[in-house]
Formats: structure tokens, sequence, C-alpha cells
């Protein structure tokens, strides 16, 4: 049966039907509207109507199709299998040359830092592998055997990949195959292949004394700095690029417009991510103090002795883990600073949705999934403060059983 569907990249309608046990897809330049569809629908009963009847004809319907040159004239009906011989599919490509147009009509969709995330899979892991094969003959039994060898222990190394890496890697192969399937008339190998279920994040924030001692540990010049990070929940990303003309003294606002991925400007992770901090008075001094320092100095906040933007393995390797080590801090790594801001404001009772706005979340899922365990520790809120409550007010004679 012909249906009328869209292409999930741009939007045009397209029609999907099996022709000779072929299955034919017919794009069209035509938007995704109640109008067009209906034209498209009535098209597709007349398809559905002469193929029953055995009176289609490809090359009519469809002049300027690559595939009417493929199909005979209409055969009678009862003969549909007579010349399935004579119908040739188009040879696969190897995976590699598919990836090369996949990748060029996909590109400028994505933010940098994911296109090169997405390159570097593939030139690692994926090329190497599968690049030499045609995309139809890639069995599901070989897809299978590549994510095992990726978990497994390999020399100089205790584990293999984490399961949230395979799961990229081989999100990414699916991604290839499922549109070469799509372009080249073939079965997807990965009908079935479900992801690796991924560990819950293991999240270590800071206690508020821990973050004093690390404060009163580190150099003083970067101490607004890490004031900062702990108690804003900003990224890497997002203080690295700040720049003075997104900090409003006067509203008290940090202002998340751009990041510093890799020694290149970008946009934030989300569309989410782009908000307005609020500064507390403790982040309001910092950045004032920091202002005296490198206002004149650079457009970013924080930066070199020369103005220059920070590198963050620098900072991490010069500054982070040295600074623990010397304040007897267990071993973290930075982001821990984000965890730590949204976990000291559940703990100072701060509203959900609140916080989730100064973390750039979409909603408050991911606090009470993440951070939520946490808060009892911090703040006693653990159901404690209702039992108080009861027994301030109820004789204990009003719940215990009679004698």
């Amino acid at each position: 049966m012909a249906k009328v569907r869209a292409r999930p990249d741009n939007g045009k309608l397209f029609i999907d039907f099996r022709y000779q046990n072929k299955r034919c897809r017919e794009l069209t330049a035509l938007d995704d509207t109640g109008v067009n569809r209906k034209r498209l629908e009535k098209l597709a009963k007349r398809i559905d109507a002469e193929i029953a009847a055995g009176v289609f004809d490809y090359s009519k319907v469809f002049p300027n199709s690559k595939r009417a040159q493929q199909f005979q004239q209409p055969q009678a009906v009862g003969n549909t299998g007579d010349h399935q011989g004579d119908v040739e599919t188009p040879d696969s490509p190897q995976l590699k040359e598919f990836a090369q147009t996949w990748f060029a009509e996909n590109d400028l969709r994505w933010k940098r830092s994911y296109r090169k995330k997405l390159h570097d899979i593939w030139e690692k892991k994926l090329h190497p592998q599968f690049g030499e094969k045609k995309v139809s003959d890639i069995s599901k039994p070989e897809i299978l055997q590549f994510r095992a060898q990726l978990a497994k222990v390999r020399r100089g190394k205790e584990e293999g990949l984490s399961p949230s890496r395979i799961n990229q890697i081989m999100n990414l192969l699916e991604q290839l195959l499922e549109e070469a399937a799509d372009r080249f008339d073939f079965n997807t190998p990965f009908k079935g292949i479900k992801p690796l279920r991924i560990p819950r994040t293991q999240i270590d924030p800071f206690s508020l004394e821990e973050v004093q001692q690390f404060l009163a540990t580190v150099p003083a010049n970067w101490r607004p700095y890490w004031l900062v990070r702990f108690f804003t929940g900003m990224r890497t990303s997002e203080i690295d690029g700040l720049k003075w003309k997104y900090v409003d003294f006067e509203r008290r606002e940090i202002i998340v417009m751009e990041t510093r991925v890799e020694g290149e400007e970008d946009t934030p992770k989300t569309d989410g991510s782009q908000r307005a901090i609020q500064m507390s008075d403790i982040v309001l001094q910092a950045l004032e103090d920091q202002k005296a320092h490198t206002a004149e100095l650079s457009e970013y906040v924080f930066c070199t002795r020369y103005g220059y933007p920070l590198t963050y393995r620098n900072v991490n390797n010069r500054v982070w883990y040295p600074t623990l080590a010397k304040a007897g801090l267990k071993r973290r790594n930075p982001y821990q600073t984000r965890h730590t801001a949204a976990t000291l404001w559940l703990a100072a009772g701060e509203s959900p949705e609140w916080i989730a706005r100064q973390m750039g979340h979409a909603n408050t899922k991911m606090l009470f999934t993440t951070y939520s365990r946490y808060v009892p520790n911090l703040t006693r809120q653990d159901g404690s403060a209702m039992d108080r409550l009861l027994k301030s007010r109820f004789d204990e004679q009003a719940w215990r059983a009679p004698e």
C-alpha cells in the first residue's frame, strides 16, 4: 500500500510503495502541509489501484525517476514475479564512500564540537573496521562482534570502552546504515540491536567545608575563577568563554551566550544552555575583584597574564589538581564544581525550577534523578522534620494502639 511520508531531514514529502517486490520511494519538492498531503494521497491511491489492476506504468507516473528505467512495462495481474530477474538493484557503495557523502550532507547541521566528535569516531573506530565493506554486506553478527571487541580488555588497559562511549560509536554506525538502507533498498542490520545499559552517573560534589578548604589553598589570583565555578554551576566551556560584555553588574546577571571549546569560540551546548545566571553576593564580589585585574587586559573575564583565553588542560594540570593535592582533598575532575553548585542550592532550599534555570536544564528531571540523594545528608530533610511536627502536635497516645 502506497503511503505518504515526510523526510526527517528537510520535511519534504515522498511516496513510499512496493512495486515488483521492490520498495520504491519517490521524493517530491512539496513541504509537509495538509494540502500537499491530500494531493499526494490521491496519487498514492491511484498507484495502488493501477498496481492491483496490473496497469501501472512507472515511467508515466514518475517520468523523471531513475527507477523508471529499471522496470518493465505493466505486467498482467498474477505475473508480478515473472520478470523479477530483469530488475536490477543498484549496487551499493562501500561504507567509506557513503560516509563521505553523508557527512557532507549533514556537517552544516551540527555544532563544531559535535561534528569533530563524529568525525573522530568515524576515523578511529568505524573506518578501520567497516570502511572497505559495501553497506549492504555489513551483517548483524559482524556489528555485535565489533561491539563486543570494544568492551573487551585490551593490552595496556584494565578495561575496554565504557558503555556510554560504545553507544556513541554504535549510534553513528546505526545512522549511517539506516540511511544507506533507505537509499539503496536493503534491510538495516541494526534491527533488534539495543543500546547498552548505561549506569547512573556517579557524581562526587564537594561539601561546603571542602569548598572552603579548596578556596583557602588555591593561589589568590585564581580564587575568583573557582568562586564563580563553585557557586554558579557554569560548565568549563562556559566560564572559559565568558566575556565582560556578558557580565551585567547592575542586574547582577551572568549571560551565557558563548563558549570556548578546543581553543575555538562556539555556542552553548543546547538552546536551554543560553541563560542568565543570577549572581550571589560572593560571586558579585569575585567578579568585581576580577574586573580590576583583567577588564582592560582582555575581552575575556578569565584569561592568562597576557590576556589570552584560558585552556582547560593547563588550568586542570597547573591549578586544579595541584590544589586538591595540597589541600588534602580527594582527587576529582573539575566538572564536580557544577555538581557542587546544584547540591548546595538544593541544600539551601532553593526552588528546583530556579536551580534548573541556573544550570541550563530544560526541566527539573535531572535534579531529581541526579542530585536528590545528596539533599537528606545536607539538610536533614529526610522525613525527620515531619516526625518532629507530628510529635509536637499530637500526644504520643494518639497513635499508639490501645493496650
